[in-house]
């Protein structure tokens, strides 16, 4: 899946043993299109962009199945629980909304972001933690479990060009594309034996 400022979302297979991708579809937007992400065994995703609303799109035909309204400027990322019932979304609003999909009209929660609009959110894939990113200095990684009270923040010193969580859940790295400090950070998760 592809999203792009040219309004569309597009949906790609690859070509077993040719290295390319064979177009599938692709479904217009009345904004540019910053983010898609899937619903964990689903053909839902959440579509984010130059408008405050996130949607709810079926992959299978554009179809949008709900908008979600509580972000006041554009958003940049999307991010599904493992679970796939929490939706994180993050805007240049400064905020993430925790949102339940089973019952759109309003966010669970409100994250908010120290200085910066929230560009990168990944859930960890044993569903403990989410991370949050702004563009540049800070991450925020919320406790899922404590209803995302428990909050570690991590400060950096430069541009911010995304996080991911390794695939067991026990590292999370932090690109950091400043042209003078560029680097890789790895956080790896404390494990304490009481």
């Amino acid at each position: 899946m592809c999203a792009n400022n040219d309004q569309k979302l597009r949906l790609f297979a690859a070509a077993l043993g040719e290295g390319t991708l064979r177009p599938l579809a692709q479904w217009p937007f009345d904004w540019a299109v910053n983010y898609a992400t899937v619903r964990p065994e689903s053909h839902l995703a959440a579509v984010v962009g130059d408008d405050p609303a996130t949607l709810l799109t079926d992959v299978h035909n554009g179809t949008i199945i709900a908008r979600l309204h509580g972000h006041q400027d554009y958003s940049f990322a999307a991010a599904w629980h493992p679970g796939g019932v929490l939706l994180a979304t993050g805007n240049q609003d400064t905020t993430t909304l925790l949102w339940d999909v089973r019952k759109t009209n309003e966010p669970l929660t409100r994250l908010a972001g120290r200085m910066g609009a929230i560009r990168s959110l990944r859930f960890s894939p044993d569903g403990r933690f989410l991370a949050m990113s702004e563009p540049a200095d800070f991450v925020h990684i919320y406790d899922v479990a404590s209803g995302f009270q428990d909050c570690q923040e991590h400060d950096f010193f430069g541009e911010i060009a995304g996080i991911a969580f390794s695939p067991d859940s026990s590292s999370l790295f932090v690109g950091i594309s400043d042209l003078t400090y560029a680097s890789l950070m790895q956080l790896e998760r404390q494990r304490c034996e009481w």
